[in-house]
């Protein structure tokens, strides 16, 4: 297999810096997609007239989310400031969206920190004209634990509307497996349980996901040098859900780039941003990826190997070729 990654650009500064003059956009900057009329700029998501300007009197029907919330956040943010900070950029996202929208947000529950700062965040989500709709729960095959406590494999979506939006049953009829039994009922003098009376061997998506594949080096999906990449299938089933052909998806916190394809995917155009211009960057390079060699990702290479191929990151890394080590998950 290819093995050639790039470290967390959020833990490498050093790379970051020999990236940037490759990155199309500078802050403050937009790429505009001519053939499906998708944005990407370089923004801060907290800065309203950006945010407007941005949009350009456009308004989307979707919104999609994934704030940085693990300890990358942690260590430079207090929760009190970390919900000051999104307070503003739910304040701009909310400006954007139609009357009748879906608000969607992934959030962690630290288990060490009093499960910071999911509750937090969802008393400040009580301030706004928004309504509750569902606590999503997806399981991930890896997480992390310890030998005096549960491992915590979980992470957690939150599902807002405001006024009465789309949403799309058939979407949600997915090839989810049907794993537990139960439900014992007597039919005909019989006594069945729920896997036996169902006309079919999949079900409806309820709100613990399952069936997604976390990501990680070996698949192809993976955008190394990005942390916590969300997959493509989970987008995908909230966009088809929440919107239809045609409607605008927005994500203010692009990184990898994953709303994006999944809009292009499912037909949608989609405005996304992102603080950094190398994420940005990579997310117009992952759409492009995408439509020259239908492939989703780089598995275990990466955006920029035209201008940093191996030896250039393992120089920069002060190693030499065979100090490499093996990909781990991110």
């Amino acid at each position: 297999m290819h093995n050639n990654p790039l470290p967390r650009i959020d833990e490498q500064p050093e790379v970051r810096a020999r990236l940037l003059p490759f990155c199309r956009i500078k802050p403050g900057g937009v790429w505009t997609d001519a053939a499906s009329g998708h944005r990407v700029a370089c923004i801060d998501a907290t800065d309203a007239s950006a945010v407007s300007t941005f949009m350009d009197g456009r308004r989307a029907r979707l919104a999609i989310q994934d704030p940085p919330y693990n300890l990358v956040a942690f260590e430079t943010r207090g929760i009190g400031e970390y919900i000051d900070w999104s307070r503003a950029w739910v304040t701009n996202k909310l400006r954007t969206l139609e009357p009748d929208s879906s608000f969607y947000v992934w959030l962690g529950a630290d288990q060490r920190d009093h499960f910071q700062p999911l509750p937090d965040f969802m008393i400040l989500m009580r301030e706004f004209p928004i309504q509750a709709r569902s606590f999503i729960t997806a399981r991930n095959q890896r997480g992390y634990g310890t030998q005096k406590n549960w491992m915590a494999v979980r992470q957690e979506l939150l599902y807002y509307v405001r006024g009465t939006p789309a949403f799309n049953i058939e979407a949600e009829y997915t090839d989810i497996p049907k794993t537990l039994r139960g439900y014992y009922k007597d039919i005909g003098g019989e006594r069945t349980e729920n896997l036996e009376r169902g006309k079919g061997d999949t079900i409806r998506a309820g709100n613990v996901w399952i069936d997604i594949q976390q990501v990680f080096y070996r698949l192809q999906e993976n955008v190394s040098g990005c942390y916590a990449q969300k997959p493509l299938k989970s987008t995908d089933r909230i966009i088809r859900a929440s919107s239809h052909v045609g409607d605008l998806v927005i994500d203010f916190f692009a990184h990898s780039g994953t709303t994006l394809l999944a809009a292009e995917l499912a037909g949608r155009r989609c405005y996304t941003a992102d603080i950094n211009p190398v994420f940005c960057e990579i997310a117009i390079r992952r759409l492009e990826h995408f439509r020259a060699s239908g492939k989703t990702g780089w598995q275990n290479g990466h955006a920029f190997e035209k201008e940093m191929p191996a030896e250039a990151l393992l120089a920069l890394a002060g190693q030499s070729p065979d100090r490499a080590t093996q990909p781990t998950l991110f």
